[in-house]
């Protein structure tokens, strides 16, 4: 078990490095680069709509490689997606811009996110469920987490790539060539995630099942329909702290308040390690409260947080605004810390690679897509603070709380014969 909660941390690291990088160059230096005839803020918009592109993509990648997933075995699905999303990451950083080519380059940019949403889309599914159908029941949620870990350090990894870059480069200096290099990076950082993934074992899981499902798409949609709704809707809150945080929040703070860039790095940066910390945290509980009660808890502090949020963020200064940071990437966590093995342990076996990928990244479109976009909008018609976006982000929060009550709990793993859970 450790050697493949670890494995499947590094992936998971390493392909959210490349998702993650993306969001941070959208909020920087995108728009000028590739939209220059767009105002800045029309610029800012366009950049963030080619990052919801890459959320719109993933439902389609689980729906790809959960089929192979769920058809040949969540190996496969490990190794294809992180060549995928990898070469996609380098190929941005090759990219030339809107001054070189003219609007081919905002398409060929648009291109090569979607590709690497479709990547990401796959490789969720594949690491979870290698390692929550390794797990012993007892102890599964937190194994589990362990790929929820990875998207914390790729965060990390892909910003203090950023923070670095930009304290060590003048202003010209990573417009013109600086803000590639963290997408080349990502080339080496493949590499490495195959070596670690070529010796991993299928899952027990997998190999038990005799019947595989012929289109597992069609068998989640004719029989879970409704929970992959509700999933995807209770997910959505999640994905809508998270990229507030780390993405509208920069561009918001750096272009409307003034705040250095290497200062709202930090302050992020610094948020998103305490959530990873206390990841495995938040799935122990889960394993000994059960699943449900994390995910409601969650959604509630989310609702009560997110107007004292902006609140701080407005303000300019670092400690506040780094508290309130902290604050929503706490209900984040206590909700995603357990979601790794909450979702499997809602679908059966045979198109469980499929069901719980597809609603993972549903929520990622329904609440990571467009927030960004969004936030943007309606910080625009605020003053100072951006009070709208604070009523968006509690609205998205209650509506999630409203579909996790309507789930059932997974725990105790050992339940009645007609609930679909791991055993």
């Amino acid at each position: 078990m450790p050697r493949l909660a670890a494995a499947s941390l590094a992936g998971t690291a390493i392909e959210f490095y490349d998702f993650f990088v993306y969001g941070t160059a959208a909020a920087l230096v995108l728009g000028p680069l590739f939209f220059p005839t767009f105002s800045p803020l029309a610029g800012t918009l366009a950049a963030f709509a080619t990052f919801g592109v890459g959320f719109v993509a993933r439902p389609l990648g689980s729906v790809l490689f959960g089929h192979v997933g769920d058809r040949r075995g969540r190996r496969p699905v490990l190794v294809v997606s992180l060549l995928l999303t990898g070469a996609s990451t380098v190929a941005v950083g090759c990219l030339p811009t809107y001054g070189s080519i003219g609007v081919t380059a905002p398409l060929l940019l648009l291109a090569l996110r979607f590709l690497q949403g479709l990547g990401l889309g796959g490789e969720w599914g594949g690491a979870v469920l290698l390692t929550a159908e390794h797990a012993p029941a007892e102890r599964r949620g937190l194994w589990s987490s362990f790929p929820q870990v990875g998207p914390a350090v790729g965060f990390v990894l892909a910003n203090g790539v950023v923070l670095v870059l930009s304290a060590t480069l003048t202003e010209t200096q990573f417009a013109e060539w600086g803000w590639r290099v963290p997408f080349w990076a990502a080339g080496v950082l493949a590499v490495l995630g195959l070596w670690l993934r070529s010796s991993l074992p299928e899952s027990p899981r997998f190999l038990e099942i005799g019947d595989h499902a012929r289109v597992p798409l069609a068998e989640v949609l004719r029989d879970h329909g409704r929970l992959v709704l509700l999933t995807a809707g209770g997910l959505a809150v999640g994905y809508a702290i998270f990229y507030a945080v780390t993405t509208w929040s920069l561009a918001y703070a750096t272009e409307r308040l003034g705040v250095s860039r290497t200062v709202m790095l930090a302050c992020i940066m610094g948020a998103v390690v305490v959530k990873g910390a206390l990841t495995p945290v938040a799935a122990m509980l889960g394993d000994r409260f059960g699943r449900r009660p994390l995910c409601l808890v969650g959604c509630a502090a989310a609702a009560l947080w997110m107007l004292p949020m902006v609140a701080l963020l407005a303000t300019g200064a670092p400690l506040p605004m780094f508290l309130g940071f902290l604050g929503a990437l706490l209900a984040f966590v206590t909700m995603f810390g357990v979601v790794a093995a909450y979702l499997p342990e809602l679908y059966e076996p045979r198109i469980r690679c499929t069901g719980a990928a597809v609603g993972y990244n549903l929520g990622g479109v329904l609440g990571g897509a467009l927030t960004p976009i969004v936030a943007t909008a309606l910080a625009e018609r605020s003053g100072r603070v951006p009070w709208g976006v604070g009523v968006y982000l509690t609205g998205i929060a209650l509506v999630s709380l409203g579909c996790f009550a309507l789930l059932p709990e997974t725990r105790p793993v050992r339940m009645a014969a007609a609930q679909p859970v791991l055993e």
